[in-house]
C-alpha cells in the first residue's frame, strides 16, 4: 500500500506540474504576505512560570530595601608603565565631564550624580581649600558645581595637585563619605600618588517602560564613548550600551567577511554536486520559497525575534539542500536507468507499453524519471519531515516562551521544506526540463553523484567493501567513541558567562580586506577583562546578594556573617568576589556598616564598645539596641544592609556581595550559595542567596534542564514514531531503534568533542545541538528507506548495500559537504555566538553524515544477517 501511494502521488505531481507550480507559488505569497502585515518584536528569553527561592528573596529585597534603577557604565583611564593621577590627566577628565553636560541630549540622561570619579573628590577638596581660605567665617561646605571644580584645579600647578592629591589619598583622610580607593585598581598600595588606571562611574536615568531597555542612555553611551576616545590615550567606556553597539558591528561585520564565502563555498559545493546550474538555481529558489514561509509564519504568529530563532533557518536551509539533493538525484537514477529494473527483470518503472507523459516509451524521460525518482524518495521525505517536525514541536511543553515559538516556528519551517522540496521542486524541475529538452534540444539527463567513476564512487565504494567485511567492528568503535563521548559530556562546561557573548578583535588577514570589507577594531572583551581583573564594577550583573531571614537581632547573626566573610578570604571562593586596593573584600553587610559608621560616629562607636564584651568588634548583647543607635546615627547606611518595619521590629539583614562581571553566572552563584551557607550554619538564621548574577545562573540551568528535556522527548517521540511506521510498512520492531541509533551515536560523539574543545553546553548552544538531532534522523531515515528498498529489488544484500551507499550516499555526501562548507565558515566570525554556531553545527552535520554512512549500514547488516540465521 505504501509504494502504492507513492506512486499515485508521484504521478499526481508530474502529471499536474504547472497547476502545482502555480497553487504552490500562490499559497507561497500568502504565507509571505505574514511578514509584512504581521508585527514581529525583539524578545527575550523569557520567565519561568514557577517561582524559585532565589527569586522570591530577590523579589522581597527590591519591595523592602527598594532598588536602584539607575544605569550604570564605567570609565576607565589607563596609561601602563605611567601614572593617570596626573593634573592633566585629572582635568581631561572634567573636561570630559563638561563636554558631555553641555550636550543637551547626553545631559538628559544623566542622574543627578552624572560622573562620580576620583577627579571629582580631589577637585571638591581643592575647592574646599580655597572657600577656607578666602572665608571670613564658617567656609561654605555646599556641593561644588562642575565648574568650580574646573576652575579649582586649573589653578592649581602640578605639584600643588599632587600635594592634594596625597591629602585625598591618605587613609585617615576625611572626604566627606566618597572613598576615593573605589576609583583606584585592586593592586594600588593605598597612600601612593600614582597609578597606571583610575575608573569613574556614570550614573544614567531613562524614562523607557519598566520592562523595555533604556535605549537613550544605552545610545548616550556609545557617543560618550566616542568622546572619552577623542580626549584619551587610552581609555575606555563599558556599559551594556556600548558592548550591545559592539556585538551588533561585530555580527555585521561577521556576516560582511562570511556571507559571500559561505555563499560561493554553497554554489561550489551545490556546483560539484549538480554540476549543472539549472538544478542549482532550481535548489536555490526552493531554498528561496521556504525562507519566504519562514517569514511569514513568524509575521503572521507575531513571534518575537530571539537569540535561540537564529538557529531555524540554519535548520532549515540544510534541510532544503537535503531534500533538493534527494529528489533531484533519485530522479537522475531513474533517468539513468539505475532504479529501472532489478536484477530478477522486474520493471520498477512506468510498463513499457504505457505511452510517457511527454511523448518517450520508456522510464528515462523527463517527467517518467521525475516519477519514478520521486516515488521512491518521498516516503523517506514524508518520514523526515514528520519525525524532526513533531521532533522539534515537542519543545512546546516548555514553559519558556522563547522555546515554544522556537519549536513552533522549527515545526512550520519543516513543514514549508517539504513542501517545496517535495510538491514544488519536482513539479518545477519537470517543467524545466520539459521545455529545455523539447524546445531547444538541451540533453537534461546527468549523472547521479556518487555514482558514476571518480574519487567520490571509488570514496563511496570503499565505506561499502567496509561495511561488507567489518561491519561488527565498526559499531564497536562508534559504540567505544560514543561511550568515551559521553563520558566527556559528563564534564562538559554547563556554565553561561555573558562575557563569552563579547565580540574579539579581527584577525590581521580580515583586517587587510580592502575597503568595506574591512572590520572595525573591537577591544570590549579586553576591556571586560581588563575591568574584572582591576576594578570593583558597578551596575546590572556586578552584585550578588544574600537575604538573612530570622533572629537577625541575635548577636550570634553578627559573628556568622563575620565568620562567611573570612571563609571566602581564606580561599572558601573561586575567584568570582571582588576585592578592593589592599586586597579588601568587597562585601558589605551589617557588621562592615557598623564598623564604618562607629569609625565616625562617638556615639555609634559607644554603644559598640558598651556592647561588645570580649573585645572581638562585635556586640556580644542588646544588638537591637545597637541597630537603634545605627539609624538614628545614619538611617541610608543602616536601611542598605538592614530592613526595619513600621513599628521598630528588624525583620530582615542582606549581604551585599560585589563580583567579578566577567564572571560566569553559576560561578557566582556557588560562591554566593557557599558563603551563605556558612552564615546559615552559624546563626538562627536562614540565609538565601540571590541578587542578579544568582537568578540569572537559576534560569539559565532551568533552561537548560528543560532543553535537555526537549531533547529526551524529542528522541522518545521519534524512535516511537519510526517504530510504528516500520511496523506498519515492513513489520519490523527493530527497526526504529536501528535507525535512530546512528542519531544517538553522532550526539555522544558531538557532546564529547565540544567537551574536548571546552566548547559549554549551554542554554545557547544546546538549542544549537538540535540540528543534530533534526539533521540527523533526516539522514538516517534516507540511508534506511533506500537499503530497505534495494534490499526488496535486489537478490543479494551486497547489491544492496552498494546501491544504497553510493546512491543515497552520494546524495548525503553532497548534502553535508555543502551544508558543513556553508554553515561551518561562521567559525570565522567575529562574534563568539557566530563562531560557536559555525563550529557546533558543522561538527554536527559531519558527525550526523559518517554515523548514518557507516554506523547504519552496519547494523542493517548485522541484522540482516542475524535475520537469515534464524530463519
Amino acid at each position: 500500500m505504501g509504494g502504492s501511494l507513492a506512486d499515485r502521488y508521484a504521478d499526481a505531481i508530474v502529471s499536474h506540474s504547472k497547476l502545482i507550480v502555480l497553487l504552490v507559488l500562490v499559497l507561497t505569497a500568502v504565507v509571505a504576505a505574514g511578514a509584512a502585515i504581521g508585527e514581529s518584536e525583539d524578545g527575550e528569553i523569557g520567565q519561568f512560570e514557577t517561582d524559585s527561592e532565589e527569586t522570591e528573596a530577590l523579589e522581597e529585597i527590591d519591595e523592602t530595601y527598594g532598588t536602584d534603577d539607575r544605569v550604570v557604565a564605567q570609565l576607565v583611564v589607563r596609561d601602563e608603565g605611567g601614572d593617570v593621577l596626573t593634573h592633566e590627566s585629572l582635568l581631561e577628565g572634567l573636561y570630559l565631564q563638561q563636554e558631555v553636560r553641555e550636550n543637551e541630549s547626553l545631559n538628559e540622561t544623566l542622574a543627578d550624580e552624572g560622573f562620580v570619579a576620583l577627579e571629582n573628590v580631589v577637585a571638591t577638596g581643592a575647592v574646599f581649600e580655597d572657600r577656607a581660605a578666602e572665608a571670613e567665617g564658617p567656609p561654605d561646605t555646599s556641593e561644588p558645581t562642575l565648574e568650580e571644580q574646573i576652575e579649582a584645579l586649573e589653578d592649581r600647578s602640578d605639584e600643588e595637585v599632587e600635594e592634594l592629591l596625597a591629602d585625598v589619598l591618605d587613609p585617615d583622610a576625611d572626604n566627606q563619605g566618597e572613598d576615593p580607593y573605589e576609583f583606584l585598581p585592586s593592586d594600588y598600595e593605598p597612600g601612593s600618588t600614582t597609578a597606571e588606571s583610575r575608573i569613574a562611574f556614570l550614573f544614567q536615568v531613562d524614562d523607557s517602560g519598566e520592562d523595555d531597555d533604556p535605549e537613550a542612555a544605552y545610545a548616550a553611551q556609545v557617543e560618550i564613548d566616542g568622546l572619552v576616545e577623542d580626549r584619551f590615550d587610552d581609555a575606555f567606556l563599558f556599559g551594556q550600551g556600548v558592548t550591545d553597539e559592539a556585538s551588533s558591528n561585530a555580527v555585521g561585520d561577521s556576516f560582511a567577511i562570511i556571507t559571500p564565502v559561505a555563499l560561493a563555498l554553497v554554489l561550489f559545493a551545490l556546483g560539484v554536486a549538480y554540476r549543472d546550474v539549472v538544478d542549482v538555481l532550481v535548489s536555490l529558489f526552493g531554498i528561496g520559497v521556504v525562507m519566504a514561509w519562514l517569514a511569514g509564519i513568524l509575521g503572521w504568529l507575531e513571534i518575537p525575534t530571539s537569540q535561540l530563532l537564529i538557529a531555524v533557518p540554519f535548520l532549515l536551509i540544510g534541510l532544503s539542500i537535503d531534500y533538493s539533493l534527494h529528489v533531484i538525484m533519485r530522479s537522475r537514477e531513474a533517468r539513468a536507468g539505475v532504479l529501472e529494473r532489478d536484477t530478477r527483470g522486474r520493471a520498477d518503472s512506468v510498463p513499457a507499453d504505457e505511452p510517457a507523459a511527454d511523448g518517450g516509451s520508456d522510464g528515462r524521460t523527463v517527467r517518467n524519471g521525475m516519477r519514478l525518482g520521486l516515488a521512491g524518495v518521498v516516503l523517506a521525505l514524508a518520514a523526515a519531515t514528520f519525525s524532526t517536525g513533531v521532533g522539534f514541536l515537542s519543545n512546546v511543553v516548555s514553559p519558556l516562551p522563547a522555546i515554544q515559538d522556537f519549536a513552533i516556528l522549527s515545526a512550520g519551517g519543516i513543514l514549508a521544506t517539504f513542501v517545496a522540496f517535495a510538491v514544488l521542486v519536482p513539479a518545477l524541475k519537470v517543467e524545466v526540463d520539459d521545455l529545455l529538452e523539447g524546445r531547444f534540444g538541451i540533453d537534461r539527463q546527468k549523472d547521479p553523484f556518487g555514482r558514476s567513476a571518480g574519487p567520490v564512487n571509488r570514496a563511496l565504494s570503499g565505506v561499502v567493501s567496509l561495511v561488507q567485511r567489518a561491519p561488527l567492528a565498526v559499531v564497536a568503535v562508534a559504540l567505544l567513541l560514543a561511550i568515551g563521548g559521553a563520558y566527556g559530556a559528563t564534564g562538559i562546561d554547563t556554565e553561561f558567562n555573558e562575557a563569552d557573548f563579547l565580540p574579539e578583535d579581527a584577525p590581521d588577514w580580515a583586517k587587510s580586506l580592502p575597503g568595506p570589507l574591512a572590520p572595525d577594531t573591537y577591544t570590549i572583551s579586553d576591556d571586560a577583562a581588563y575591568l574584572g581583573d582591576n576594578f570593583q564594577e558597578q551596575g546590572e550583573g556586578s552584585q550578588a546578594q544574600i537575604l538573612i531571614r530570622g533572629d537577625v537581632t541575635d548577636p550570634a547573626t553578627l559573628t556568622a556573617i563575620e565568620n562567611g566573610t573570612a571563609s571566602v578570604d581564606d580561599g572558601g571562593s573561586s575567584g568570582t568576589i571582588a576585592t578592593g586596593p589592599g586586597g579588601e573584600l568587597s562585601i558589605e553587610s551589617p557588621v562592615s556598616v557598623i564598623q564604618e559608621v562607629a569609625d565616625e560616629n562617638e556615639s555609634v562607636a559607644a554603644a559598640l564598645e558598651e556592647r561588645d564584651t570580649d573585645g572581638d568588634g562585635l556586640p556580644d548583647e542588646d544588638l537591637e539596641g545597637l541597630y537603634d543607635e545605627l539609624y538614628e546615627a545614619d538611617e541610608d547606611a543602616a536601611a542598605t544592609v538592614l530592613y526595619r518595619t513600621d513599628n521598630g521590629e528588624y525583620e530582615t539583614a542582606r549581604m551585599l556581595v560585589d563580583v567579578r562581571g566577567d564572571a560566569s553566572a553559576q560561578a557566582v552563584a556557588d560562591d554566593t550559595r557557599a558563603l551563605a551557607s556558612v552564615v546559615e550554619a552559624d546563626a538562627p538564621v536562614s540565609a538565601i542567596a540571590t541578587g542578579g548574577p544568582v537568578t540569572n545562573a537559576v534560569v539559565q540551568d532551568a533552561l537548560l534542564e528543560t532543553l535537555v528535556q526537549a531533547f529526551a522527548v524529542t528522541l522518545v517521540v521519534i524512535l516511537v514514531f519510526l517504530t510504528v511506521l516500520y511496523w506498519v510498512r515492513h513489520r519490523a520492531l527493530t527497526l526504529g531503534a536501528i535507525t535512530l541509533a546512528p542519531v544517538v551515536a553522532a550526539l555522544a560523539w558531538l557532546l564529547g568533542t565540544m567537551a574536548l574543545l571546552d566548547v559549554p553546553f549551554n542554554s545557547e548552544t544546546a538549542v544549537i545541538t538540535s540540528l543534530a538531532i533534526g539533521l540527523g534522523v533526516d539522514y538516517s531515515i534516507h540511508v534506511a528507506e533506500r537499503f530497505i528498498d534495494e534490499s526488496n529489488r535486489r537478490e543479494s544484500l551486497a547489491d544492496a548495500l552498494g546501491a544504497t551507499i553510493t546512491g543515497t550516499g552520494g546524495a548525503l555526501l553532497g548534502s553535508a559537504l555543502t551544508t558543513a562548507a556553508g554553515f561551518g565558515v561562521l567559525a570565522l566570525a567575529l562574534a563568539p555566538p557566530l563562531q560557536r554556531f559555525g563550529l557546533v553545527t558543522g561538527l554536527s552535520i559531519i558527525f550526523a553524515f559518517i554515523a548514518c554512512l557507516t554506523v547504519l549500514p552496519c547494523l542493517l547488516v548485522v541484522r540482516e544477517r542475524v535475520l537469515e540465521r534464524v530463519a
